[in-house]
């Protein structure tokens, strides 16, 4: 396993969080997208490709009646996920799965991953292609960052088969990647939303965040945009308040 780095503290400190000193390492991706959980949500909530832990630890520190499974098919990650979950007080209310999130639905259902099990499912894809991008020489930051073609179809497939009808997915993703994950999303989900996400005010997005429900018929809706940094290159407030776990971001 790599070197650790000292344990980061997010949400104003309700949440300890180990990651590796090198590699891939959770940030503002991650809190946006578990900020984009339902208030008061207390279902099952799967995050898939969880690394260790960052998404759907932070639902659970949010929202007190969730229930949480982590799934990672890195086994050192998923170790730390593990470790972050004790270190958290999450036992009996978040666990871990190791898997193959791109494998066959028998071998999910192997592993502890039944259909139709989840309410919502959170996750951060990989955002980058193989072959189109310089593979990076660290594995787990290669794999966390890098699938193959066709794979993000096959990843909003697994979405969609441990969501119980009507469940609600939640994405992010690079902006680019948006008509791609339309496509993936196309007559298996409805009710899409999207949202921009700008590095500073006036610059054009470099993420998005979706949503879509599963079966829904409804139409697709393009939200305001989030800036996460003002002129002088703070947070800004709305971006300050949900970084500290204090602000939510809504999809109306």
């Amino acid at each position: 396993m790599a070197v650790e780095a000292p344990a980061d503290r997010l949400l104003d400190g309700r949440l300890t969080l180990a990651q590796p000193a090198t590699g891939h390492r959770a940030g503002t991706d991650a809190i946006l997208l578990a900020a984009s959980a339902p208030e008061g949500f207390a279902g099952h909530a799967v995050d898939l490709g969880s690394g260790v832990g960052t998404v759907g630890l932070a639902v659970a520190a949010m929202e007190p009646h969730a229930r949480v499974t982590l799934v990672e098919i890195d086994p050192a990650m998923a170790a730390l996920a593990r470790r972050n979950v004790a270190a958290n007080g999450r036992d009996g209310r978040v666990d871990v799965v190791e898997a193959d999130i791109l494998s066959r639905p028998a071998a999910r259902r192997a592993a502890g991953l039944a259909a139709g099990s989840a309410t919502l499912v959170l996750t951060n894809p990989p955002f980058d292609t193989a072959g189109r991008v310089r593979a990076s020489p660290d594995a787990a930051r290669r794999t966390a960052h890098v699938m193959g073609e066709g794979d993000l179809d096959r990843w909003i497939r697994c979405a969609l088969d441990l969501l119980a009808p009507r469940g609600t997915l939640l994405c992010i993703h690079r902006a680019a990647a948006l008509p791609a994950l339309l496509a993936a999303l196309d007559r298996r989900f409805g009710a899409v939303a999207a949202r921009p996400v700008l590095p500073r005010e006036g610059a054009a997005a470099t993420r998005v965040l979706v949503k879509a429900v599963k079966g829904s018929r409804a139409p697709f809706s393009l939200l305001a945009p989030l800036a996460l940094h003002g002129p002088d290159g703070a947070f800004t407030p709305t971006a300050e308040a949900i970084h500290r776990g204090a602000a939510r971001l809504g999809w109306d």
